[in-house]
């Protein structure tokens, strides 16, 4: 009789498998081409988010699509406007604003996490609209939480996203985490209204989704962590 399994774990070890494949080759798209994605091709995208794991299968998701270009421009431009207020009051590297690294320094003490210098970068470019919000994507997927949860919904929800993200590079699409747009629902009203968001509901991130311009696709080197493995009593540091 063939050992199948012995088979199958000979077999992994020289190749990786159709799902590895797609999470190692996925990358973050910012350069779109203008067609929009089939409508059908969105449905599934939402269908494999659904089927993502939450706590006690609760899905505390609720998921927007926005495929009119005037509202994803609207938007755009909602963000824009408060960036650039964020902008004036924080960004002391502006010629003559050096009398604002101290409070600077204080704010990012209680929002280190927004204001962590990675992202701030793209703060000030699309402060100056030097960035587009969605990077011309013609599908913008938002991801909502439902604050009442089991467990921890914004886990659930990036679980969710992540689904959305490899299906989508699965299909040939490109994807990019935007959480820039947080500000038009932090702060605006107008947008929670228009789009009829209101409690239990609170923005976590959205998606842009649509067709890579070039060939983004393809493995980059990424920083090792150690990891701590612990097996037959001992504990040894793997990378």
């Amino acid at each position: 009789m063939k050992n199948i399994r012995g088979e199958s774990v000979e077999k992994l070890k020289k190749k990786y498998t159709e799902t590895e494949e797609v999470i190692l080759n996925r990358r973050s798209v910012r350069l779109y081409k203008k067609e929009q994605v089939p409508e059908f091709m969105i449905k599934r995208l939402l269908e494999a988010a659904r089927f993502a794991p939450s706590a006690g299968n609760a899905q505390p998701w609720k998921f927007i699509v926005i495929r009119d270009q005037e509202v994803i421009r609207e938007m755009t431009e909602t963000v824009s406007w408060y960036l650039k207020i964020f902008r004036a009051m924080i960004d002391y590297r502006r010629p003559g604003f050096y009398w604002l690294r101290p409070l600077t320094k204080l704010m990012i003490r209680f929002n280190r996490f927004e204001l962590h210098p990675v992202p701030f970068g793209a703060v000030d470019l699309i402060a100056r609209e030097r960035l587009g919000l969605f990077h011309g994507a013609p599908t913008v997927i938002l991801i909502f939480k439902d604050v009442r949860g089991v467990g921890n919904p914004d886990l659930d929800c990036g679980i969710a996203g992540q689904n959305i993200v490899l299906a989508a590079h699965s299909m040939g699409l490109g994807t990019c985490w935007i959480s820039f747009s947080k500000p038009a629902f932090k702060y605006s009203p107008t947008w929670r209204r228009r789009l009829g968001i209101s409690y239990p509901y609170k923005f976590v991130t959205s998606i842009a989704v649509g067709w890579p311009r070039g060939n983004p696709d393809g493995m980059v080197p990424r920083e090792t962590h150690a990891v701590d493995w612990y097996e037959d009593g001992k504990k040894q540091v793997v990378y």
